[in-house]
């Protein structure tokens, strides 16, 4: 053998021998916690590609499926996180506000683990230190939680605080039934730009309890889209650069990959873009696409879309905006103060509340829906759920006319009492009101009004005693 390649040989292992030493090291001055301590907290990510970049996935529990998920812990536990070789590319993963990183793996299927004692709060960041892996995706956020008294008191001050909205310190993310756009009319097809932002707020729930919602555009539901067939439709996602997840839009009436939902995965402070013809008329729901799905969509983040036929859906004298949905928290229904998700009651599909347009009481008292007599109402009305179909009905008064699960070239269903509604899906119902009053929207799985899902439409006008009359009660 010639001097050049020992000499080559001789570097090679010289720095292999280097980094080894390096790594041992480092990893024996940053850890004070032997790697067999019990953990306090553990996570399992696999690395993956997703998108085209590489990423951290949450392997199980609460964060399975999710791409770069929050790793939250309590300020003093001991932290395990676990990482799987998804795709036989070289990773390792670092948290260096605490001094920990992993050793590298190269091989699918191999596995490394870190473990650690969070013993200070705050918002951290986790990656994979490979050169150009971070930039490609592979960060993620680690939030430590204050001890114990530390949150006692903001909870404290959170109570505390005034009240903006029924219930709660924040204000109401519950979307007006009112807020239905323009229609189209007679208008020829165009061109038409959406402007939607995911964000993450914390808003009035009930009496005097919270909720951290995911919206579209800060509302529960989202925007009401309204398009015609034929149109071109460019839709802009922007995701707050506040929020803590990647979000993302699919809407049922975009024919594509995942109706949008597979090109706007989209990363705090980041927007995604894509453009498409709706080719069929009807009333869609659209919802957040980003693993786990069913999270993000009883977080709040749901709406509908109406693509109107050519020549523009039937003018009548009063529209509303409904929507159905379902609120899964860790306190039990009726508790006080802010309210935590609970993935637990979600994948058993036991929700603490059922909600119209976001919050208990939303169309009972935070916004009103009104008509006079005599006059024609048309109900947009659709499940976000995630899970819980609707049999929607309102007391004391009849459906003229059903257009069933959202079709507006099918044949309206005539005279309908109650109508059952999917989660994903709708229904237009139309009907004229004829007597004054306050006529009750329900869900007639009445136990759901116990957890919130009741709504008031009032008619004003005149009585009629041909249509009902009704004796004085006796004075005593």
């Amino acid at each position: 053998m010639n001097a050049a390649p020992r000499q080559s040989i001789a570097c090679i292992l010289f720095f292999l021998i280097g980094l080894v030493f390096d790594t041992s090291l480092a990893a024996q001055e940053s850890r004070d916690v032997s790697s067999d301590a019990a953990p306090d907290v553990s996570y399992t990510l696999r690395t993956a590609i997703v998108d085209d970049h590489w990423a951290f996935v949450g392997e199980s529990g609460a964060i399975k499926g999710q791409v770069n998920p929050d790793l939250n812990a309590p300020e003093g536990a001991i932290v395990q996180i676990e990482l799987i070789n998804g795709d036989g590319a070289i990773h390792d993963i670092v948290v260096s506000e605490f001094n920990v990183d992993s050793e590298r793996i190269g091989t699918q299927g191999a596995t490394t683990t870190i473990v650690f004692k969070a013993d200070h709060s705050g918002t951290f960041e986790y990656h994979c230190s490979l050169p150009g892996h971070k930039s490609m995706g592979m960060t993620g956020r680690f939030i430590v939680d204050p001890k114990q008294e530390e949150r006692e008191r903001k909870e404290t001050e959170q109570k505390g605080a005034k009240q903006e909205g029924p219930g709660g310190d924040t204000a109401t993310i519950s979307q007006s039934p009112t807020a239905v756009g323009r229609p189209v009319g007679t208008r020829a097809p165009r061109h038409v730009t959406l402007n939607l932002e995911a964000s993450e707020a914390t808003g009035h729930l009930a009496d005097d309890s919270s909720y951290t919602y995911w919206t579209f555009n800060r509302k529960v539901p989202g925007p009401f889209l309204r398009v015609r067939v034929g149109d071109t439709v460019t839709v802009n996602l922007t995701n707050d650069a506040s929020s803590h997840h990647i979000h993302s839009i699919d809407l049922h009436a975009a024919t594509g990959p995942g109706g949008g939902g597979k090109v706007t995965q989209v990363a705090p402070g980041q927007s995604r873009r894509f453009t498409f013809k709706p080719l069929k008329p009807g009333l869609y729901v659209y919802h957040c696409a980003t693993p786990m799905v069913a999270q993000h969509i009883a977080n709040g983040m749901y709406g509908m879309i109406l693509v109107e036929p050519e020549g523009g859906l039937t003018p009548v004298d009063r529209e509303f905006y409904v929507m159905q949905g379902e609120i899964y928290t860790r306190e039990p229904h009726g508790s006080s103060g802010l309210q935590a998700f609970s993935l637990d009651k979600l994948l058993a599909e036991r929700p603490d509340y059922f909600t119209f347009n976001g919050a208990v009481g939303a169309l009972t008292g935070i916004h009103k829906m009104e008509a006079r007599v005599g006059e024609t109402v048309r109900i947009f009305f659709g499940v976000g759920g995630p899970n819980k179909t609707s049999s929607f009905h309102i007391i004391g008064e009849t459906f003229d006319k059903v257009y069933n699960l959202g079709s507006l070239t099918s044949p309206p269903l005539t005279d309908v009492q109650t109508i059952s509604v999917p989660p994903g899906s709708t229904a237009m119902v139309e009907f004229k009101v004829d007597y004054p009053g306050k006529y009750t929207l329900v869900d007639h799985a009445l136990a759901r009004v116990e957890k919130g899902l009741v709504g008031f439409l009032t008619v004003h006008g005149d009585s009629n005693s041909d249509i009902f009359q009704a004796p004085r009660a006796p004075e005593h």
